[in-house]
């Protein structure tokens, strides 16, 4: 068989198809990355709130919140980092398993008052530092998520960065 000229792609072609899959990558890995990252948070708030039910269960039927490992803590402050000794009172009555870590695989903290009457439970986000509390949505994936005495005090919401 005789080959005619043209029977394949010129450079122009292939660096214009290269040029559009570029443009389509250069787009679609920064939407993918904050997907993962919300998907993170997400989790995060569904492991508080199944540990928070268990606390909360464990408040009606005890009249306190359960000690961690290490009751130290002020309500305001975060805890101490959880781990597998905490909330062994929990297991199996309240929770079969409480989540220890947040979506970012960090321990999450439990801070219970002295007198037992206030908890709360904190994620210290994708950068695992710990924030100032400023309280309500926050648009940053490096933010705090808190939950205090059954309700989220500071948690993502809206586009994140």
């Amino acid at each position: 068989m005789r080959r005619g000229a043209g029977a394949g792609f010129t450079l122009i072609e292939l660096l214009i198809v290269i040029a559009i899959v570029g443009l389509l990558a250069a787009v679609a890995i920064p939407n993918l990355m904050n997907a993962l990252q919300r998907g993170r948070q997400k989790r995060t708030m569904a492991n508080i709130r199944a540990l928070a039910t268990a606390i909360e269960a464990y408040q009606v039927d005890e009249d306190e919140y359960p000690a961690a490992a290490c009751p130290s803590g002020v309500f305001v402050l975060p805890g101490p980092r959880l781990d597998q000794d905490s909330f062994t009172d929990l297991v199996p009555t309240y929770i079969a398993q409480p989540p220890f870590q947040d979506g970012w695989s960090r321990a999450m903290r439990y801070g219970l008052r002295n007198t037992r009457d206030a908890y709360n439970l904190r994620s210290m986000g994708k950068d695992g530092t710990l924030d100032a509390a400023p309280c309500g949505t926050t648009t940053n994936f490096n933010d705090d998520i808190i939950f205090s005495d059954g309700v989220f005090i500071q948690w993502p919401e809206g586009t994140q960065n």
